[in-house]
């Protein structure tokens, strides 16, 4: 045997050290930040949450699960939970990481943190956050960047839908039993499919789908089986309304995820030996047991969809009889057949497809007598659509105004709901404002004539119609244009109606879209005419600039789009915030007053938020209001301030995430 000299050993030791102790990789947080949920330095709360990272710490270095929970003085309650596939010494640099940036890079004085690495999830509360199944936060979705080398579309890439749920089942079924031989409930899989049109697999259209899922220990097995299907739920909502060969859903319970590519540790997934030697024959009769619980699986997930689908229709003749049946026969709404409806939009072909989002897709079609439909086909796979469906049909027919999308009719027909809308011709806003290429054609004048609209919409929809309805989801892709570019409201299925003399309400279901939501209703479920008005400020501004709320600004050491807003207007250089594409030709007077709105309906404390009718005041130019100056706005959800820490992470970049609608539970 050769010595290895003891330089060599020195560089080898700095190697191997270097290498363990590699950076975590950061994925996202979700933290409390209003004074009721902070902490103040120095105070007790600080000293036992110092004591609890402590603890925390030493422990993620010897805990073979990769999970730990305890509490300080009743004080302070947190957990670690590490990936089930990494070592020790991994998870124990992540939670060391985790517990040094949460507070003092994420969230400082927090009293309520959730935060996601690659490699570990911490959190940490005020309140009492073990063995129970947290259903009241959002999930971040994030999707994969990562380029795909094929000279292929990525859609035509994707794994058919039913093939991704049957897999995905499979794998949260695993992960919820697997803590009775492996001590965690974790769970991966590796499946194969051929894409294109050739149906017969072989080494040039084969694609493997690697997916992995995971629920804290101490919930129960139905409980991690719950939240495991609500993250494959959502991903018919997810990623800008479009599935992506990779996504990743991090919930506080749970989290799941799938690639292309495999981002897991194979020789770490396998379910261990309990004898020396023994490993290769356990490992082999549990892959047998594994293959023969899958096949059980599907033959039972078959025959519980095919019962579910016979008692479908009876139950929608149950749902939508009675007064349900009176009232939509009271809307005077058209009932089309199914048949009409396929006919008109070419059985659903793709080349009508307009666009997919909510809870469904979006279709073209037109009448025999020549009139243009715009057809919303709600997902058959869709947990949420009978509500959402009922609420937006009965909703909108009560709703007349020129910037409304005016509602024709629906079918319900078996498993079937549509909603038959007015056609509008140019889409909608985002398709323009955030395309280096369509944004062009929208000059300053038709954009504040846009920006007027929504304001004449949203005023209706608060003061002046029958009913007093929040929209709760108003962002770019739910502002249609017709042919004169003239602003049409959609996507009535989140919207809340309230009694004449009710301005806010609460609610432990939240929806929406992330970025667009105020900080009081993403926190707390509390939803008013003021969070309109928060996600019209934050509209506003992206008109203005031609960027995304989502949108990481290096200038100023700004972080994300409100506060770029904010740095500008505070430095009195507001006009630097102007998109580019709009040159010189604006009214400078105009882009001032709309700053001047967009910063004060995106306040935090929703009583110095504008109201819809003061906005149309003001941009009709009323120069008898005076309104005051803007404060810096909340930054409710924080983005990554330091992008180049994941470079080398070829799966996620996140000046590229998207985190998509927040997923209701």
């Amino acid at each position: 045997m050769s010595k290895v000299k003891p330089s060599s050993s020195i560089l080898l030791l700095f190697l191997l050290f270097t290498i363990s102790q590699a950076n975590p990789t950061y994925n996202y947080h979700i933290c409390s930040n209003t004074s009721t949920y902070n902490y103040k330095p120095n105070s007790t709360f600080q000293s036992n949450l110092n004591l609890l990272f402590s603890n925390l710490t030493l422990n993620s270095g010897t805990i073979e699960t990769g999970f730990y929970k305890t509490n300080i003085n009743e004080s302070v309650y947190g957990l670690f939970l590490c990936r089930g596939d990494l070592s020790t010494e991994v998870c124990q640099n992540c939670v060391s990481t985790a517990t040094t940036e949460s507070p003092n890079l994420y969230c400082p004085s927090s009293k309520r943190v959730s935060i996601w690495y690659e490699e570990c999830m911490l959190r940490y509360s005020d309140q009492p956050i073990f063995s129970v199944l947290d259903d009241r936060s959002f999930s971040p979705v994030l999707y994969s960047t990562q380029n795909v080398t094929m000279d292929v579309a990525e859609s035509d890439l994707l794994p058919p839908l039913s093939l991704l749920l049957g897999v995905l089942e499979s794998v949260n079924d695993q992960a919820a039993n697997a803590i009775n031989y492996i001590g965690k409930r974790f769970a991966v899989g590796t499946y194969s499919y051929s894409f294109g049109q050739n149906e017969t697999m072989n080494d040039s259209n084969k694609m493997n789908l690697y997916a992995m899922a995971e629920c804290l220990p101490d919930i129960g097995r139905d409980d991690c089986i719950s939240c495991l299907q609500n993250a494959t739920s959502s991903l018919e909502t997810c990623c800008e309304g479009r599935r992506r060969i990779g996504v990743r859903i991090l919930m506080p319970s749970c989290s799941l995820r799938y690639e292309s590519y495999l981002f897991y540790n194979v020789t770490s997934t396998s379910p261990p030996s309990s004898k020396p030697g023994g490993g290769r024959s356990i490992f082999k009769g549990g892959i047998f047991v594994i293959v023969v619980a899958s096949v059980l699986l599907l033959i039972t997930l078959i025959c519980f969809i095919l019962r579910k689908k016979k008692k479908f229709r009876q139950a929608q003749e149950d749902k939508l009889g009675g007064d349900d049946e009176d009232e939509f026969t009271k809307a005077e709404l058209e009932q089309y057949d199914f048949e009409t409806i396929q006919t008109a939009t070419n059985n659903f072909s793709k080349d009508n497809k307009l666009g997919e989002g909510g809870f469904g897709m979006v279709y073209k079609g037109i009448f025999i007598n020549g009139q243009d439909i715009a057809v919303k086909r709600l997902s058959l796979m869709s947990r949420q659509g009978t509500r959402e469906f009922k609420n937006e049909v009965l909703l909108v027919a009560k709703l007349q105004h020129r910037n409304l999308v005016k509602l024709l009719g629906f079918c319900l027909e078996g498993g079937e709901k549509m909603l038959i809308y007015e056609y509008v011709p140019n889409r909608s806003l985002d398709y323009y404002l955030f395309d280096p290429i369509h944004r062009e054609k929208l000059n300053w004048t038709t954009r504040y004539k846009i920006i007027k609209g929504i304001a004449r919409g949203l005023l209706y929809l608060h003061e002046d119609s029958q009913l007093r309805v929040i929209h709760r989801d108003l962002k770019a892709s739910n502002v249609l244009l017709d042919a004169d570019m003239n602003t049409k409201i959609s996507d009535f299925g989140m919207a809340r109606i309230c009694v004449a003399d009710q301005s806010q309400g609460n609610t432990n279901r939240i929806v929406g879209t992330y970025g667009y939501m105020s900080p009081e209703y993403a926190m707390h479920g509390q939803f008013s005419v003021k969070s309109d008005a928060f996600s019209f400020g934050v509209l506003i501004l992206e008109i203005i600039s031609g960027k995304k709320v989502s949108s990481n600004f290096q200038h100023l050491d700004c972080i994300g789009l409100l506060n770029y807003a904010w740095k500008l207007w505070s430095n009195g250089i507001p006009l630097e915030f102007v998109d580019n594409a709009l040159g010189e030709s604006y009214s400078k007077k105009e882009i001032i007053r709309c700053m001047h709105i967009g910063l004060l309906c995106v306040q935090e404390d929703p009583e110095a938020r504008l109201s819809m009718i003061d906005v149309v005041l003001m941009l009709n130019n009323d120069d008898s209001l005076s309104p005051p100056s803007p404060r810096q706005p909340v930054s409710v959800f924080r983005y990554n301030s330091e992008p180049n820490r994941i470079e080398d992470d070829k799966s996620v970049s996140l000046n590229k995430i998207t985190i998509s609608e927040v997923c209701p539970r």
